[in-house]
């Protein structure tokens, strides 16, 4: 089945509404939220299909900047109970429905 053009149009409309990085929690220092969540969204788009890809990099780039012990989790639906480090973790949504979580854990 062909899309319409109007099915078109409101796919377009939704991504570009849901193609910014919402951050529902963090306790990240200001200016490594913002290097965190660049990662992760430079992660996500170029891994656009590939979840454990996007992961992989933000993990290896977060031990590369901010020292090891970076734990990396991408996915649509998933529960988590973890235990971190104190202003070192960062849960955000992409893309309207990937959830992304970092955290380091010593």
């Amino acid at each position: 089945m062909e899309e319409t053009e109007e099915e078109k149009k409101d796919e377009a409309d939704y991504k570009r509404l849901h193609s910014f990085p919402l951050i529902r929690h963090s306790d990240m220092p200001e200016e490594m939220r913002i290097e965190a969540m660049e990662l992760c969204v430079t992660a996500c788009e170029k891994y656009a299909t590939n979840n454990e890809s996007a992961a992989k990099m933000i993990k290896e780039m977060m031990d590369k900047k901010f020292g090891s012990s970076w734990h990396v989790v991408i996915g649509e639906g998933f529960g988590f109970e973890i235990t971190h480090e104190v202003k070192n973790l960062l849960y955000m949504f992409f893309g309207g429905s990937l959830a992304v979580c970092v955290w380091k854990c010593s």
